[in-house]
């Protein structure tokens, strides 16, 4: 396996007054093709600024980050849009849903800025609901919806663009433990099918789903483990 991600020596720092905050403090790590990470650590630990970094949505103070293979530093705007669109699928804790729109609408809305005309963009969420078990949901819009079946259309459309990387931030925050459990195994099969899969979260049962837990403290990480992943029957059917 090759690395599709690599942080070196990253440093976020905020200035408050005459005191320098980092949030992150020179961590480094790679993550390996394919592989299914966890990020853990207690608030304030700098694994949501992690995150925000490896999502391309924060820039770091100090420090490179190489995303399949590309400087991200060294993009433009389009280009950094553009990369961020085609490698990364986004999963979050609030499902992050329009609400007047539809499932089928929700989950084709990335495919409108890769340029896909409108019967490629349907045909493609379709697709995707069906893979999460939502075809009789494609036309309720998110308030007809159960929190589970509104998490499984932000995995659609997490999925819709076929990005390489799926980055995954407590997305079983808001969901009961049965949900919860439901919405891992999607993650896993997810992740079987080759797919890479960086998860943040607090929860211990949820990171034994991952083959790797990467645990932050004060802004640094502190503990990289690789261990056997919890598969529920439903995965390893």
């Amino acid at each position: 396996m090759s690395a599709i991600i690599e942080v070196r020596d990253l440093v976020k720092a905020y200035k408050s007054g005459d005191t320098e905050l980092r949030a992150l403090d020179g961590v480094s790590f790679s993550i390996e093709r394919g592989e299914f990470v966890a990020i853990m650590g207690p608030s304030g630990s700098g694994k949501s600024t992690t995150m925000n970094m490896l999502g391309c949505l924060d820039t770091p103070t100090e420090g490179s980050y190489i995303l399949d293979g590309r400087d991200v530093s060294k993009l433009s705007g389009d280009d950094l849009a553009h990369v961020r669109n085609a490698t990364l699928g986004f999963i979050f804790q609030g499902f992050n849903l329009l609400p007047r729109l539809s499932a089928l609408d929700n989950v084709a809305l990335p495919l409108v800025y890769s340029g896909a005309d409108s019967r490629e963009r349907l045909r493609r969420a379709r697709g995707a609901l069906e893979k999460v078990g939502l075809e009789s949901r494609m036309k309720h819009r998110p308030s007809q919806l159960s929190g589970g079946q509104q998490q499984r259309v932000a995995i659609a459309r997490a999925l819709v663009g076929e990005a390489p990387i799926i980055l995954a931030d407590e997305p079983t925050g808001n969901l009961d433990t049965k949900t919860s459990m439901e919405i891992m195994d999607l993650l896993c099969g997810i992740n079987d099918e080759g797919r890479t899969v960086v998860l943040v979260t607090h929860e211990p049962d949820i990171s034994e789903y991952a083959s790797r837990v990467l645990r932050f403290k004060d802004g640094r990480l502190v503990e990289d483990v690789r261990r056997m992943p919890r598969r529920n029957a439903a995965s390893a059917a």
